[in-house]
């Protein structure tokens, strides 16, 4: 047990704009309060989203995107391109005092990852290092694992990426119910080769598991390896009010496209 006090927060499906805005405004209040926040959640609707780097101005066809009913935001975080339809996204947000540098604070959410997945009957893995980090440009996020990202088999289950700014940091993954990440290079404006089959619970367990069933885990791991009194994470008033804030800035379209 790390003796830090931390808060679970299972939320309702949002729109991509709302989902970044929380997250962003968990990260904000987290070297107030000085607690660790885990947030498992879903979409409102098929979403892409580019990370905060990634260059993606005029290399998707957005007619495309759109006929086909799909919202996209940029993330706040780094990375590249994620489809969030069948699966399952979760944040970590804390101070960064105590939490070491990324190399310390990534292998201690990996270590909560790993013990839910493996208590759901998943023998998941972190990938070794394979030379250096993808650039940030159009090919998905699942195309292949990086260093310290969760497999099976050899193959991508789940993908991360850490922010560090003002004396918080926010952690993003996209954990993969099942596979439809290939649609992202169906999507390009020029024709892109499709992905390598990416990892998925659906074919790791057998079955696809609900929502329910994977936040369950991932909150039961966190009391188990954390901190075993963690309480419910309350939206309150001062919550909601800087999420309604921060909407603005992920529905714009000058930070999507940004470049």
């Amino acid at each position: 047990m790390s003796g830090v006090p931390w808060r679970l927060f299972v939320d309702s499906p949002a729109s991509g704009a709302e989902n970044m805005a929380r997250d962003h405004a968990l990260m904000e209040r987290a070297a107030s309060i000085g607690a660790w926040t885990l947030r498992v959640y879903a979409w409102n609707a098929p979403t892409i989203s580019l990370g905060r780097n990634q260059t993606a101005r005029g290399r998707y066809d957005l007619d495309r995107i759109r006929a086909r009913g799909i919202g996209v935001v940029r993330r706040p975080t780094g990375g590249r391109a994620i489809l969030h339809d069948r699966e399952i996204t979760y944040s970590v947000t804390a101070p960064t005092d105590g939490a070491g540098d990324l190399r310390a604070s990534y292998e201690r959410i990996n270590r909560l990852l790993v013990d839910a997945l493996r208590w759901m009957g998943v023998d998941a893995r972190i990938a070794a290092p394979a030379g250096r980090a993808a650039a940030p440009g159009i090919a998905p996020c699942f195309d292949e694992p990086a260093a310290g990202e969760l497999t099976v088999d050899g193959r991508k289950l789940a993908g991360s990426a850490q922010w560090r700014a003002d004396g918080a940091l926010l952690q993003h993954g996209s954990i993969l119910i099942a596979d439809d990440q290939s649609v992202l290079s169906e999507l390009a404006a020029v024709a892109q080769p499709r992905i390598p089959a990416p990892a998925t619970l659906a074919d790791a367990m057998g079955r696809a598991p609900s929502f329910e069933e994977i936040a369950g885990a991932l909150t039961a791991s966190v009391r188990r390896l954390e901190d075993p009194d963690a309480e419910p994470f309350i939206a309150d008033d001062g919550f909601r009010a800087r999420t309604s804030a921060l909407v603005v800035r992920y529905m714009d379209d000058a930070w999507t496209w940004r470049r």
